[in-house]
C-alpha cells in the first residue's frame, strides 16, 4: 500500500476533477503498478492490469481508493478486476462519491474476491483530503495562503509587499497553485498587485506528471480590463455560494491568495480547511504595516481562533507552517 500511495502522488497534479489514486498488484510475477490517468483516461486499476499483462490470476490487489463500479467515462474497474482473476483486493479507504459509495466492495465480494480496508486509510485520506470534501460536500478544499514577516505583517504602510520571503519559499507557493484547480484574489489585491497568479517558478521532480493547463484565475469582484489575471472568473456574492459554484465546475482545491480582505473573509466564515504560512525573518518593527487579515481580530484571548499545526518546513532563510481547524 505505500507503494501504491508514492503512484497516486505521481498522478496528483493531472487527474482531477477525478481522484488520484494509486495501484499495485503483487503477483507471483512481480510487481505492477499503475496511477490513474487524466479525465478520460484510465483509472489506477486498469493501468496497473495493463502494466501487468495477464500475469495477475491469483494475485493481490493494492489501491488507495475504493475500486469504481459504474460505466462513466471509463468502465468500471470492479468487473476488470474480478475479471483479471484478481484473489484479494486491499483498499485505502472507500469513496464516498455517490456513484461509487460501497458499491465497488459489494461488486468484487459479489464476484468472488476477498476484499479487506483500512490500510493506510489515515494516510489515504490525508492524500485525499480535498477530494474527499468535494465528494461529501460539493464545494472544493480551500487553502488560505499567507507570507508575512514575522510580526505578522503583508506589505508595508506605503503598500509594497515583494518580496517579504525569499525564493524558495515563493516555489513552494507556486507548487502549492499546481496543486489546486483555481487560484482566488479579491478584485483589489488586483488592482494593488496585478498577479498573473500563474504557476511559473516550480516544476515537479522526476516521476511527477506534469499540470496539463494552469489553474483556473478567479477574482472576488471585478478584474481591471487589461489585468495580467485575465482571462479569469469574476465572482461576486456569498462565500458560500461561490465555493458551491466552484464545485459545480469540478474545483476540488481552491487557493486563496489574498489580500488581507479576502482572507479575512474566509478565515471568519469558516471556510478555510488549510492555512499554508509563509514566515521570513524580517520585523517591520511597528503597528502600521499592513496585518494578516483586515478589520477587527479576537476580543479577548477566549475569542482566539486556535487550530493545529500539522507541519512546519524551511525553505531557505523562510518558515512554512501549516495549520488545520480543530
Amino acid at each position: 500500500m505505500d507503494l501504491a500511495l508514492e503512484a497516486a502522488r505521481s498522478c496528483r497534479l493531472v487527474t482531477s476533477p477525478n481522484p488520484w489514486v494509486g495501484c499495485v498488484i503483487d503477483s507471483s510475477e512481480g510487481r505492477f503498478s499503475g496511477a490513474t490517468s487524466p479525465p478520460g483516461g484510465n483509472h489506477a486499476e486498469i493501468n496497473a492490469l495493463e502494466a501487468a499483462g495477464g500475469r495477475v490470476r491469483g494475485a493481490d490487489l493494492y489501491t488507495t481508493l475504493e475500486p469504481c463500479n459504474h460505466q462513466g467515462r471509463t468502465g468500471p474497474c470492479a468487473d476488470a478486476i474480478a475479471g483479471a482473476g484478481i484473489a484479494r483486493v486491499f483498499v485505502a479507504i472507500e469513496d464516498p462519491d455517490p456513484a461509487v459509495s460501497g458499491r465497488g466492495i459489494a461488486a468484487l465480494q459479489g464476484a468472488g474476491v476477498s476484499v479487506e480496508t483500512g490500510i493506510r486509510a489515515d494516510e489515504a485520506a490525508e492524500l485525499l483530503a480535498p477530494y474527499l470534501k468535494h465528494r461529501r460536500t460539493g464545494r472544493p478544499w480551500v487553502v488560505l495562503k499567507l507570507a508575512a514577516s514575522l510580526d505578522g505583517r503583508i506589505a508595508a504602510p506605503d503598500a509594497t509587499s515583494r518580496w517579504i520571503t525569499g525564493s524558495e519559499a515563493r516555489r513552494d507557493a507556486h507548487r502549492l497553485r499546481a496543486e489546486s484547480d483555481a487560484v482566488l484574489v479579491g478584485a483589489g489585491t488586483v488592482r494593488a498587485d496585478d498577479p498573473a497568479l500563474t504557476v511559473r517558478d516550480w516544476q515537479p521532480p522526476a516521476g511527477v506528471a506534469p499540470r496539463n493547463e494552469q489553474p483556473l484565475r478567479v477574482v472576488l469582484g471585478a478584474a481591471p480590463p487589461d489585468a495580467r489575471i485575465r482571462p479569469a472568473l469574476e465572482m461576486s456574492g456569498p462565500l458560500e455560494q461561490v465555493l458551491a459554484d466552484l464545485g459545480d465546475q469540478g474545483v476540488v482545491q481552491l487557493l486563496v491568495e489574498g489580500g488581507a480582505t479576502t482572507a479575512a473573509a474566509f478565515h471568519r466564515a469558516g471556510l478555510v480547511d488549510q492555512y499554508a504560512v509563509y514566515l521570513a525573518p524580517a520585523l517591520f518593527g511597528g503597528e502600521d504595516g499592513r496585518a494578516m487579515f483586515a478589520g477587527p481580530g479576537a476580543a479577548s484571548v477566549a475569542d482566539l481562533w486556535r487550530g493545529e499545526i500539522t507541519s512546519v518546513a524551511q525553505l531557505g532563510s523562510d518558515l512554512r507552517i501549516d495549520l488545520r481547524p480543530h
